[in-house]
């Protein structure tokens, strides 16, 4: 069986990451979006395996040196991480896998599976990002002021990724996404393999 691709996509908080990759999951087949394990508390309306694993921090530190993870960082004094098994499972299926990650966790996952396809997504300017993350109405006002320095930082790293995609017009985003996948799905070594008895015919 063909070996699906690893996908990784990150964006400072408040960019719409989120919101694009479930709208792609819905109009994608094949495309298994990975469930990290976090540390943070569990928000209203998530779920445990289905949103996030849900862990303590001993339990999530005993996995690190058990080197159960693909990646892992820190973030906003919790720790986030992409279990080893999660993506190798369904890479070996032959699925698409695709990790909502900061920039911390893509350089580890770049360094060990250089193969992977990496985008970023950027608010259309920091207007717009301060809007959206006061539109939530979860956080107070230092945090918020908190998560804007992190996410300038964030930003800065944009250059490390493959793809860069600005969603200023959801759907417009969406569609960029939608492309980016469509055209590693339709590179030469896939479609060769996919395509070989069909190739044969018309060359034999």
């Amino acid at each position: 069986m063909q070996k699906g691709t690893l996908f990784v996509v990150s964006a400072p908080s408040g960019a719409g990451k989120t919101s694009l990759v479930r709208a792609l999951r819905e109009t994608l087949e094949g495309l298994v979006v990975s469930v990290s394990h976090t540390t943070r508390p569990r928000r209203p309306g998530e779920e445990d395996g289905r949103d996030y694993f849900f862990v303590s921090r001993p339990e999530f530190e005993r996995m690190i040196e058990a080197e159960a993870f693909l990646e892992h960082a820190r973030v906003f004094d919790h720790y986030y991480g992409t279990a080893r098994s999660t993506a190798e499972t369904g890479l070996a299926a032959g699925q698409d896998v695709l990790l909502e990650i900061d920039w911390q966790g893509a350089r580890q996952v770049r360094a060990r599976m250089p193969e992977c396809v990496s985008i970023f997504i950027l608010p259309p300017s920091r207007q717009s990002l301060e809007e959206r993350l006061t539109a939530r109405g979860q956080d107070p006002r230092d945090t918020i002021a908190r998560r804007m320095r992190d996410a300038i930082s964030e930003m800065s790293h944009y250059d490390e990724y493959d793809y860069l995609v600005v969603n200023d017009a959801f759907d417009c985003a969406l569609a960029e996404l939608r492309s980016i996948i469509m055209a590693q799905r339709l590179r030469l070594s896939r479609q060769r393999e996919k395509y070989r008895d069909v190739i044969a015919g018309l060359l034999g």
